[in-house]
């Protein structure tokens, strides 16, 4: 064997073994990896049942039960993002922060039809805060626009749009 051909084989051999090593390290990475959906998201095309995903929305007003199994509290409610709504199903215990008509984002499983099993419920922590991802699900829906300030109340979802807000700011200079 020539000495062109042993370092031939010598970088083909280094070279399969850093693509065996990106490989998996990229299959460890991806059990890893919890993507974010939104209610019309997981409507449109549910995630597999086996797979963890991030559920953000507002919890609908009204739609919050509790009840206990055994010693277990169990909470069952309604997320959406203003076109759609998921039922999420919780046993454990809610954060002190949790509210009706509040942004929450609920860390689960999607099982059919469109039920959500939530193991981790995480709530805003202040009156101002709403998590990125939910904020961007809203101003892609055309439920809240930031420019026309805080994001409106759950119950007014169905009623406004960033149309009727900006008709709405443009309403009061028009008649000035």
């Amino acid at each position: 064997m020539t000495r062109k051909t042993r370092r031939l084989w010598l970088v083909i051999a280094c070279v399969a073994c850093l693509g065996t090593a990106a490989a998996l390290i990229l299959r460890a990475f991806s059990s890893d990896i919890v993507f974010f959906v939104t209610p019309s998201q997981v409507e449109a095309s549910p995630p597999p049942k086996d797979r963890t995903v991030k559920l953000g929305g507002m919890v609908v007003a009204g739609s919050v039960t509790r009840e206990k199994h055994g010693e277990t509290p169990v909470a069952t409610f309604a997320v959406t993002d203003g076109q759609a709504a998921v039922t999420v199903h919780y046993e454990g215990i809610l954060p002190d922060l949790f509210r009706e008509g509040q942004s929450v984002v609920a860390i689960g499983t999607v099982q059919p039809p469109h039920e959500f099993m939530a193991t981790e419920v995480l709530a805003k922590h202040d009156e101002t805060y709403m998590p990125k991802e939910v904020a961007e699900a809203l101003k892609k829906s055309g439920k809240w626009d930031p420019r026309f300030g805080p994001p409106p109340s759950a119950a007014s979802w169905n009623s406004m749009t960033v149309q009727d807000a900006r008709k709405n700011l443009s309403a009061p200079a028009a008649a000035n």
